[in-house]
């Protein structure tokens, strides 16, 4: 573990760094906590964190040299990703066109779709549909990594590390939104996030089935 001590300032500025570029999850938990408010949007982020960790044990036990060596498992995980993010994208560009992000004002029931527990589920599909989050993973953490000893042990470490990193970052934008909450729940602007959210989701679904080939 020594070796991950060393590296550990570098590995804390990198995921800094990281937690702050803007990406499909970061337009998720802020049109949900927009829609639905903070309770969705902190789901999304548990979801999200919860994903990212997986995606680096999956790293550190090896997936890589897995998914290299056999060709149609690399096809098959882009093209069914591909599938969900774009089913995904379609989803939030319809609701966006049918007014969906309207709150709701004809009675105390929340959509079954808009709970928490749904935007949890929604932020696991997504982050679980995107090889690119495990590709990230793949290259990002074993230069972090030793090359002797428990390796998965200090992948557990390391990603704990980043996912409290990016946790908190993530947690406190949703807090900003959600105190904005009057101005950004405003229906021009739901349905511009619903949009920006469509649009990202789309076309990260287009550009992974095109790296497939």
């Amino acid at each position: 573990m020594s070796h991950v001590v060393q590296l550990l300032p570098e590995f804390v500025a990198a995921c800094l760094v990281l937690a702050a570029l803007p990406g499909p999850a970061t337009a998720l938990f802020l049109h949900r906590t927009v829609r639905d408010g903070r309770k969705a949007g902190l789901a999304v982020v548990a979801g999200n964190e919860i994903g990212v960790f997986c995606w680096a044990m999956a790293a550190g036990a090896g997936l890589t040299t897995l998914l290299r060596a056999n060709q149609v498992l690399y096809i098959a995980m882009h093209v069914i990703g591909a599938a969900v993010l774009v089913y995904l994208g379609v989803t939030a560009w319809r609701n966006a066109k049918r007014g969906d992000g309207e709150p709701a004002a004809l009675g105390p029931r929340v959509a079954s779709g808009q709970t928490p527990l749904a935007a949890f589920r929604a932020s696991l599909v997504t982050v679980a549909a995107n090889p690119k989050a495990a590709v990230f993973a793949f290259s990002f953490f074993p230069q972090f990594l030793p090359r002797h000893g428990d390796l998965l042990a200090a992948t557990a470490v390391l990603a704990a590390i980043q996912v409290v990193i990016d946790g908190s970052y993530c947690t406190g934008v949703v807090l900003l939104a959600s105190r904005a909450g009057r101005w950004l729940s405003r229906a021009t602007i739901r349905r511009r996030l619903e949009r920006v959210l469509g649009a990202t989701l789309i076309g990260l679904g287009i550009d992974l089935a095109a790296s497939a080939r």
